[in-house]
């Protein structure tokens, strides 16, 4: 485990990413950190970041057509 320094404290106290990323000098890799907390909910099984299923899908379509508003299309001219 690496134990920061004051100055690193400081810096991530006052951070304006969140979460805070930090670089690798050497190779130049950006890292962010993490709390143990957040970092144990997001690999916990119930995440699930796989691509979305066609019923996943489907379902997030008929929500999203549920609330559309369908009386500003009935000024829309006619199709030719």
């Amino acid at each position: 485990m690496i134990e920061l320094t004051e100055q690193q404290v400081q810096a991530l106290e006052h951070a304006d990413a969140s979460p805070p990323r930090v670089v690798n000098p050497r190779t130049k890799e950006t890292f962010v950190l993490l709390r143990v907390d957040e970092y144990e909910r997001l690999k916990d099984e119930e995440y699930d970041d796989s691509p979305w299923t066609r019923e996943e899908l489907e379902a997030l379509a008929w929500e999203r057509v549920k609330r559309e508003d369908w009386d500003e299309y009935d000024d829309l001219p006619e199709k030719p």
